[in-house]
């Protein structure tokens, strides 16, 4: 094997014996074909492994061909944040629970990564969400999303008030215990558990999923990926909050604005031959496995 990345970052979820043995596998196996490897620091302080060369998550990007992340789906959530802007791929060995991210199991590691570093992989470029907080005349980044952007209540249990707006046209007022505004990588996530479409990761499109409505007939919304979200906070009774990827979320006033768009640096994601989106959700979530052959439906 000749391998097409010559220089590596290595980046993993610390406090578990399980990661840090799949990390130390991953590290054997680079040393064996002469890969230069790039460890986080964090990362590099966890294993104990002072001799080699660590940088910054910001500055990894900068330094590496690719990176590699052990963990879980929320390992990764991070590390596209922060590696979007710099267009480096990545690849996820799952250390976590569902795993639709991080999608090379460890069982299957060495094939895996063998064929990512020989060049036989297939390629996706994800978008994240942005979103910003306009309160009078102050407008600040809150962050990055690369599942999703909620709105909720905060710590009161009341429902939150807002107006949502699409592109500029007013959509509803609502009442409800917030709303979810998904990625199609997100839509396997939060937004899924509060009764979202899946979406397939290759659509440009952004899914709205009010969070127990106030009304019967507010459902799901599938929207183009390049529309510009804008909701109008209304609640004056409570301190509702919005946060990002379910990092620590800001509180709202009434009359603040939320903007959410599309964030203009991709994140490219690598998987091994074979890999299935379809596959995936059979094996994440549940589905039935049973296959007919498709001669029983031809006339």
């Amino acid at each position: 094997m000749r391998p097409v990345f010559r220089h590596v970052g290595l980046v993993a979820r610390s406090g578990h014996d399980a990661v840090l043995s799949t990390l130390r596998d991953v590290l054997q196996l680079l040393d064996q074909y002469g890969i230069q490897t790039v460890l986080e620091v964090e990362t590099a302080e966890w294993v104990g492994l002072p001799h080699r060369q660590r940088a910054s998550l910001n500055l990894l990007g900068e330094m590496v061909d690719l990176v590699i992340v052990v963990g879980g789906d929320g390992s990764l959530l991070r590390v596209a944040r922060m590696l979007a802007v710099h267009h480096k791929p990545v690849v996820g060995v799952n250390r976590g629970r569902l795993g639709f991210l991080t999608d090379i199991s460890p069982d299957e590691l060495t094939r895996g990564l063998l064929a990512i570093l020989g060049g036989d992989f297939s390629s996706e470029e994800r978008f994240l969400l942005q979103c910003l907080i306009r309160s009078g005349p102050d407008e600040r980044l809150l962050g990055l999303a690369f599942n999703d952007v909620v709105l909720y209540p905060g710590k009161h249990l009341h429902m939150v008030e807002f107006e949502l707006f699409v592109d500029g046209q007013f959509v509803y007022r609502l009442r409800s215990d917030g709303l979810i505004m998904a990625t199609p990588t997100g839509s396997t996530a939060y937004a899924l558990s509060g009764g979202g479409p899946i979406m397939h990761p290759r659509l440009d499109a952004i899914v709205l999923v009010p969070m127990h409505p106030h009304t019967l007939s507010s459902r799901p919304i599938v929207i183009d990926g390049n529309s510009e979200i804008k909701i109008l906070v209304l609640s004056r009774d409570l301190q509702p909050m919005v946060g990002c990827d379910g990092q620590e979320g800001q509180v709202l006033a009434a009359g603040d604005w939320i903007y959410v768009r599309k964030y203009p640096h991709r994140l490219q994601l690598l998987h091994p031959p074979g890999h299935d989106f379809f596959k995936a959700c059979r094996t994440k979530l549940g589905w039935s496995s049973h296959q007919v052959g498709h001669a029983a439906y031809v006339d």
